[in-house]
């Protein structure tokens, strides 16, 4: 399975497919293989204004119009309260689309202030989020929620565990909560982040640059994994798929019918 979502695009340049149909099909391919969306889901996406996770909102927009599967779609922005973020581009963006858009303002940019320094800081960021995200979610009605994680992200948190904790861990694909009201998916699980960039360039989408309040000027240990990664790709191309095949047991977790 892993060997063949990597090489679906095939071997040589002029066999490859377009991005958007790239992109597209590995989304489709996770969302079967994970059980992702289910009838009558009422889906939040998560829109940081990055580009993966307009691109996520993109082609989920995109295969609500053709899915033989109902879903509606909600979006939720979290406004860290940083200087250098103005979601406002985000909500014009949202509403083209018509969609319902949700600005959730927290004060995370003053708490990540008193993590700077620590290897765990990024960690601390994603849970206060993913934290303000799922109360959106309960409060609007929405029974899942959609990151906009892709493989590098994976590995990357892969190599984080690894190094930092002693452990064989990485994000899952697809989970419920502890409470078990609310399922998260990452749709782009089988993408990479470069065909993300692509896509997002391509469709002219609302990029903002900076959006993570920690990472302001600052250094981060998943910067290094990404440097780290990349030298070791640019040696051997095949890194991603034979780190997809290691990855794929720790990714995997039993969703509840």
């Amino acid at each position: 399975m892993p060997d063949r979502v990597l090489e679906e695009a095939g071997n040589s340049a002029g066999h490859r497919l377009p991005v958007p149909r790239l992109l597209a099909r590995r989304m489709g391919k996770a969302l079967h293989e994970y059980g992702m969306i289910r009838p009558g889901d009422r889906i939040l996406v998560a829109l940081s204004g990055g580009k993966d996770s307009l691109s996520l909102l993109a082609l989920l927009h995109d295969l609500q119009r053709h899915s033989p599967v109902p879903f509606s779609l909600g979006v939720a922005t979290v406004d860290p309260n940083s200087p250098d973020f103005d979601p406002e581009p985000l909500g014009a963006h949202v509403r083209a689309l018509d969609l319902p858009w949700f600005w959730e303002r927290q004060d995370i940019f003053g708490r990540a202030q008193k993590h700077l320094g620590r290897p765990s800081y990024c960690s601390f960021c994603a849970r206060m989020r993913r934290g303000v995200l799922y109360a959106c979610a309960r409060r609007e009605g929405f029974n899942v929620l959609a990151l906009g994680q892709h493989l590098d992200d994976f590995a990357e948190s892969f190599f984080m565990s690894l190094f930092y904790n002693g452990e064989l861990r990485t994000m899952k694909a697809h989970y419920a909560v502890r409470e078990g009201d609310l399922r998260v998916i990452r749709p782009l699980v089988y993408c990479r982040e470069r065909q993300t960039r692509a896509y997002a360039q391509e469709e002219g989408l609302p990029i903002i640059v900076e959006n993570c309040p920690a990472c302001f000027q600052h250094p981060t240990e998943r910067q290094r994994m990404k440097e780290l990664l990349a030298q070791q790709e640019e040696r051997d191309p095949r890194l991603f798929k034979q780190l997809l095949r290691a990855m794929q047991p720790l990714m995997a977790r039993e969703i509840p019918a």
